[in-house]
């Protein structure tokens, strides 16, 4: 069956896009039959690409970003997506807000897939200089493996 997987933090240009690369990179090679996708709470930076210096960090380990585009969640996101996976606290309680009733999506931080991470926040680099990117490639690198990896344990359960 194949698992969903939103990625959002606040403006979907730093954060999230380095999420999705990162668990896109993990899923294939795991060979998981997984959609990807990110996106942001806020919607100033609609249809822009990553920051640039988020698009470095990707391409400095091998990952092209500068292709995707900032998007706002939907209410539609609730519906389509397995898993929606916020980067900090103030993101989820934004989609809990905004969750609507019968939605399919289970709700979770990113950090609560890493085991003594729980609760915690993947670090905001936008207001930080390379180095700030660097760590939160880090971050979202080891979670996004944790991520990928309960998903495919829970499919290898559902077989």
């Amino acid at each position: 069956m194949v698992q969903a997987v939103l990625f959002v933090c606040l403006g979907n240009i730093c954060r999230s896009p380095l999420a999705e690369a990162a668990f896109r990179a993990e899923a294939d090679r795991l060979r998981l039959d997984v959609e990807v996708d990110s996106a942001g709470t806020g919607d100033w930076h609609v249809g822009q690409p990553p920051d640039p210096r988020a698009i470095a960090v990707a391409r400095r380990n091998g990952f092209d970003i500068a292709h995707l585009r900032a998007r706002r969640v939907g209410m539609e996101d609730f519906h389509r997506f397995d898993h929606i996976v916020a980067l900090d606290r103030d993101n989820l309680a934004a989609l809990a807000a905004l969750r609507p009733e019968g939605a399919r999506a289970r709700l979770s931080l990113l950090m609560d897939h890493v085991p003594g991470r729980e609760g915690q926040p993947v670090a905001d680099p936008y207001h930080g200089d390379d180095s700030h990117f660097d760590a939160t490639w880090r971050e979202v690198t080891n979670a996004a493996a944790a991520l990928a990896g309960a998903i495919r344990r829970s499919a290898q359960d559902e077989a």
